[in-house]
């Protein structure tokens, strides 16, 4: 196939899922894909401020927030901000409820309330050792996601509250707290109408059920071997674990570099 483009998952694909590293050969396909002019796009649900590292690879464009911030080097291409007044009643209804609730601008903040539970979840997610910093003036920013740290009883508290809000669990102890839906897909869109390329030309690279919308809009859709059951379903081509270099070998198989 012809590949104009591709986009990466960052955890558990570009990045080891095991030590937080990005493998040597996956480095080389990398480098390889960039003497070959593709474009290359992370897709992560971390802020930009964790994508630093990534930039160090040659990667200038990053779909951020799971898809609700998109940035093409200082090019902002597409966004979905939650309306101030959400984020205020929310941010107001997890503090009396006692629930963690991170913000993410380009940065990554979070309320008062740090419950061990949520660090184990989010070392689980995003390899945070500590908390985020706190940011009690969160207002006054423009706020892409929000995520709840809270079991499925308590999430249901916010359903009942909240008729304005959508609601995206993703891991047994967070929920994306949204006002529209926002997904990789969405954010794939805009980033290839801005560099007016079809999608049948684009790959993409994913392990988590987030990504399936994303696989399934590109022309070729790689599972990583360490990807879930409903993604490798989804998948055009199952590749090897992210340990194991399975960027490197797809790319190798599908005769790409």
């Amino acid at each position: 196939m012809k590949c104009n483009i591709m986009f990466f998952d960052v955890d558990g694909t570009l990045i080891n899922y095991e030590d937080g590293c990005v493998e040597e050969s996956t480095k080389q396909a990398i480098q390889l894909l960039q003497e070959k002019g593709i474009h290359l796009v992370a897709a992560t649900g971390r802020p930009l401020s964790m994508c630093y590292e990534l930039k160090a690879l040659g990667i200038e464009t990053f779909i951020t927030a799971n898809g609700a911030y998109v940035k093409h080097k200082e090019l902002v291409i597409h966004k979905t901000p939650i309306a101030k007044e959400i984020v205020h009643n929310v941010q107001a209804f997890a503090q009396e409820q006692q629930h963690s609730l991170t913000f993410f601008t380009e940065q990554l903040s979070m309320n008062s309330i740090q419950s061990p539970v949520a660090l184990r979840a989010m070392q689980e997610t995003l390899s945070l050792r500590a908390f985020p910093l706190i940011n009690e003036k969160i207002v006054d920013e423009e706020v892409f996601l929000m995520c709840l740290y809270a079991d499925e009883l308590a999430e249901k508290r916010y359903t009942s509250q909240f008729s304005n809000i959508f609601l995206q669990r993703w891991h047994p102890y967070i929920v994306n707290v949204l006002q529209q839906d926002v997904s990789k897909s969405i954010a794939i869109k805009a980033v290839l109408d801005h560099f007016n390329i079809d999608p049948k030309n684009a790959i993409a690279f994913g392990d988590g059920d987030n990504d399936i919308d994303m696989l399934e809009y590109v022309g070729v859709g790689i599972a990583m071997g360490n990807g879930s059951k409903a993604l490798k379903s989804a998948a055009n081509f199952v590749t090897k674990k992210s340990t194991d270099g399975g960027i490197n070998f797809a790319l190798r198989q599908l005769q790409v570099i």
